[in-house]
């Protein structure tokens, strides 16, 4: 699933993506490590891999977008 930076703070290296119907959906640093990244800049196209469902959903991964 493909989403948009939205915020991202590198002392806990958790954040939030916008996925594209415009909700908000949070990460934790373990999602954000799982990815290999370094930094991460709002507006970045990320994909990101999803566990559970509706209010429980969950980020499990975040890494950049590749074509």
């Amino acid at each position: 699933m493909q989403a948009t930076a939205y915020t991202y703070d590198p002392a806990t290296r958790s954040g939030a993506v916008l996925l594209d119907d415009g909700t908000p959906l949070p990460f934790d640093a373990a999602a954000f490590d799982a990815g290999g990244l370094r930094l991460l800049r709002p507006g970045q196209r990320v994909r990101i891999e999803i566990d559970g469902e509706g209010a429980d959903r969950r980020i499990t991964l975040v890494t950049l977008q590749t074509f």
